[in-house]
Formats: structure tokens, sequence, C-alpha cells
């Protein structure tokens, strides 16, 4: 990701991405993503707009707590997997998800799931993320397999 390890910096361009939209100051390509994401999470608005809590916030799973930022940043992994078509075939799955939740932000939060998962299995098992199965869970979302 563009940020590497630094969780603050990645926080940081989040919270001024958002501040900006908010503002109507002009925003560059990714601040533009962001904002649009942040735009349709408004359970996130009050987080982003204190800084000091979205920096020093920690989200701990067995807490129950589950990471906003880390949910940002996976929808913005979904929409470049779409628009490079990576894995192979990412790009008709999600249109076939589209066509079934009928709202692209719902499509990304089942996709969510997959990514999530393979994610988990992949950081679990010490291994590369298998894009296959992957692929297979969204095709199975999508009722195509």
């Amino acid at each position: 990701m563009m940020f590497g390890q630094d969780r603050q910096q990645m926080r940081r361009f989040f919270i001024e991405a958002w501040h900006k939209y908010r503002t109507a100051k002009p925003l560059e390509p990714l601040e533009r993503i962001i904002a649009e994401i942040i735009r349709v999470h408004p359970e996130y608005h009050a987080l982003l707009e204190d800084p000091e809590l979205a920096l020093e916030s920690d989200y701990l799973p067995e807490s129950g707590q589950s990471n906003p930022f880390l949910h940002m940043a996976m929808h913005i992994a979904i929409q470049e997997q779409v628009s490079t078509n990576r894995p192979a075939g990412m790009r008709e799955v999600y249109q076939s998800l589209l066509a079934k939740f009928n709202d692209p932000h719902e499509a990304e939060h089942n996709i969510l799931e997959c990514l999530g998962e393979m994610l988990w299995q992949a950081q679990r098992d010490n291994r590369e993320p298998d894009e296959m199965a992957y692929l297979d869970c969204l095709h199975r979302l999508a009722g195509s397999s």
C-alpha cells in the first residue's frame, strides 16, 4: 500500500481527504476515492472529524472492535482490483455482484467478506493470498458456481 507500515501517515491521509472534501477544497484522485468511501460510511464521520481520536485509537479484534481504517482500505483495494481486473476475472464477478445487489457499496461490502477471509487465511498460514480461493468465494457469492 502507498503508506507502507506507517499507521499514522495512512490515517492522516484519510483525515485530510475527508477535511478537504467537507471544506470543498480540491482533491487529488486518491483523495476523491477516499472521500467517497468515507461519505458512504457516516458511522466514521465523527471519528475522522476528531484527528486526535482517529490517530490514537486502537481497534482490537478481541474487544469486538472493527478497524474503520482497515475497512476503508479494503474498499480501496476492491476498487483497485476491479479497475485492474486483478485477479483476472475480478471485473466480471464484480459486475455479477452489482447486478445481484443493485448497489456498488453493498456489492463491495459482500466482497469484503471474501477478501477478509482470504487475507486472514494467508496470514494464519504464513503464505501468499490465494487468488483462486478468493475468486471461488466471489463466484459463490454471485451464485455463478
